[in-house]
């Protein structure tokens, strides 16, 4: 078999057919292998090429037989490189009520089956019982957000940290290439696995009363302890609330949870990243391809969604309790030089099976392209988990022309006809200035642009909800915004005659959110003429605000009870005020 060109080997015959007697690091993905910066797999491989590491990588292995796919590749120089893949893979198996899903959007077909639950935790093992002395280290969206004692929804219990449930050796949190390029570094220059204890945005596991290495310019933050945080909710809601103090600040402390004979060590993030470092990742030799080996399967859902989108910025300043991208991400935006971006596009023009529609140019949110602090030392200062709640804060620079000048830009690309916007865009951001102020910043200019050039039949926004009540515990803005937008959306429609429809998407069943709360959302909808087409019931995740209040039934802020919808019954009543042809009255 001849080796697929500029692919990173998957099989035994092509590490041989490059010459390699091992590679330095195998990565092992829950996902099938695609070649493109938007899985995470893929850059952290070309990162590593790119730093002078040979790199294979092992997708979707199978874990039910006798393991001959963790054998093939043999083990590695450095170490193992495990995640789950790009999603959560308990999001991606069960349903809000716990269902197993009959479908996986990151193998071919779209068929299930192809990962276990938790494949964090499950290759890991594998790895470690048939490699004990290659390290492994943890990565991607499901280890990440587990890294403390958290609540697992799905079976209803309070876990230790994935480090200890998996016996990783390390793990690398948040958008990793920054701490991944350190650790190969220091490997390359002969330092042993064992000693890299100091490296921003990793975490590990030390003995109990064993002394640990000051981290300079840093200080250490004792958390409540796991078994504490087992007996006591109240613990629990405190010990996220330090974790996520830490996690919206510049620069954090280094969090320390003990645990029974061991702590789990959680050094801070890196700070933001300068342009260099934000555009390496986007600007590596990717195929932008599923691997070969694909080339005779059906296709893989999630890349025919984003095979041609393209990342603008990452991290969200949002805050939103139920989202999980401020605690990964970052709260800090990190945006991509308009270079890079319109490098990237010339890429995507390239692509087979390109006609010239952009799918998406976005980030977490779509519009906060190049914002941030006008003051970064006032910044430096502040913990507030979001930018935008309970109000814009007066320091947040929101100005959207850099935005609309991509957008523009992006339409000159040759071989671009037409690019729309795929992710989510706050609309709070767009409404409730004053006419100078929302000239200076954009905000008429990029709504009026976004409806004329950018939106392909149907805009979606998400309000969530329209009660105050549940709005604070989701730290999403009035609802009043929405339909200050909704306003300006429907005569900028008419002035243009365009038949766009709003899509607004909504949450049952949040903390917080009362039976009575779902009527008179329902009403609010009727009287507005919307359809709540795009619902979904609440689903908690770990490391989020909603989620502990779920569990606990306590703001960890306020210290205040908080009303939560557990049952299937109280779930499936709530969520029913959506459609009331299904409704019944209890």
């Amino acid at each position: 078999m001849d080796l697929p060109e500029n692919f990173l080997p998957v099989t035994r015959e092509e590490l041989e057919q490059l010459g390699w007697d091992q590679p330095d690091i195998i990565l092992v993905t829950g996902d099938a292998y695609v070649d493109h910066p938007a899985f995470g797999t893929a850059v952290m491989a070309r990162v590593a090429e790119h730093h002078g590491m040979r790199v294979a990588v092992l997708p979707q292995p199978n874990w039910r037989d006798d393991l001959r796919d963790f054998k093939k590749l043999g083990a590695p120089k450095y170490f193992f490189g495990v995640t789950a893949g790009a999603m959560d893979s308990m999001v991606n198996h069960y349903t809000p009520r716990r269902r197993k899903r009959s479908d996986d959007a990151y193998t071919p077909g779209g068929r299930s089956g192809y990962r276990p639950d938790m494949p964090s935790i499950v290759y890991t093992r594998i790895l470690k019982k048939l490699f004990p002395d290659v390290p492994v280290v943890l990565g991607g969206v499901e280890a990440s957000m587990r890294r403390f004692t958290h609540y697992d929804y799905w079976q209803d219990k309070v876990r230790p940290s994935v480090l200890i449930e998996s016996g990783a050796d390390m793990m690398i949190y948040g958008m990793g290439e920054q701490p991944f390029v350190r650790i190969i570094q220091l490997l390359q220059k002969g330092v042993p696995f064992r000693s890299l204890h100091n490296i921003l945005q990793t975490a590990f596991v030390a003995d109990a009363g064993a002394s640990l290495p000051p981290l300079k310019g840093f200080e250490d933050i004792l958390l409540p302890s796991h078994e504490s945080c087992l007996q006591n909710k109240k613990v629990f809601a405190e010990a996220f609330r330090l974790s996520e103090e830490a996690s919206d600040s510049w620069q954090p402390e280094r969090l320390i949870q003990p645990g029974p004979g061991k702590n789990v060590v959680v050094n801070p993030p890196f700070p933001p990243a300068d342009q260099k470092t934000a555009d390496m990742p986007y600007d590596l030799p990717y195929t932008r391809l599923p691997h070969p080996r694909y080339r005779k399967k059906p296709p893989i859902p999630a890349y025919e969604m984003i095979r041609f989108s393209v990342t603008l910025h990452r991290g969200c300043f949002g805050g939103c309790s139920f989202c999980a991208i401020a605690a990964h991400q970052g709260k800090f935006v990190v945006s991509r030089s308009e270079q890079s971006i319109l490098n990237e596009l010339e890429l995507v023009t390239k692509t087979p099976g390109f006609k010239g529609h952009i799918t998406d140019l976005g980030g977490p949110t779509a519009n906060m392209y190049r914002m941030g602090g006008r003051d970064m030392e006032q910044c430096k200062k502040c913990r507030r988990p979001s930018c935008l709640y309970p109000a814009i804060c007066k320091n947040l620079d929101y100005d959207h022309h850099p935005l609309l000048r991509v957008y523009e830009k992006a339409g000159q690309v040759p071989g671009v006809k037409k690019v729309t916007v795929g992710s989510g865009i706050r609309h709070d951001m767009l409404v409730g200035r004053s006419p100078d102020e929302d000239a200076r910043l954009g905000l008429d200019a990029y709504t009026k642009r976004l409806l004329r050039h950018h939106v392909s039949g149907r805009l979606k926004l998400a309000p969530e909800h329209t009660e105050a009540g549940v709005l604070k515990a989701m730290r999403k803005p009035s609802f009043k915004t929405f339909e200050l937008f909704y306003s300006r959306f429907k005569k900028v429609c008419r002035d243009e005659d365009l038949p766009w429809q709003m899509v607004p998407y909504f949450i049952s069943g949040h903390p917080g959110s009362h039976e009575k709360d779902m009527l008179a959302l329902a009403r609010v909808l009727n009287k507005l003429g919307l359809k709540a087409e795009q619902v979904q019931e609440f689903t908690p995740t770990p490391m989020t605000l909603a989620t502990t209040m779920y569990y606990t039934g306590i703001d960890p802020y306020s210290g205040k009870q908080v009303f939560v919808a557990t049952t299937d019954r109280q779930k499936k009543q709530q969520k029913s005020y959506f459609f009331p042809h299904q409704h019944k009255r209890k």
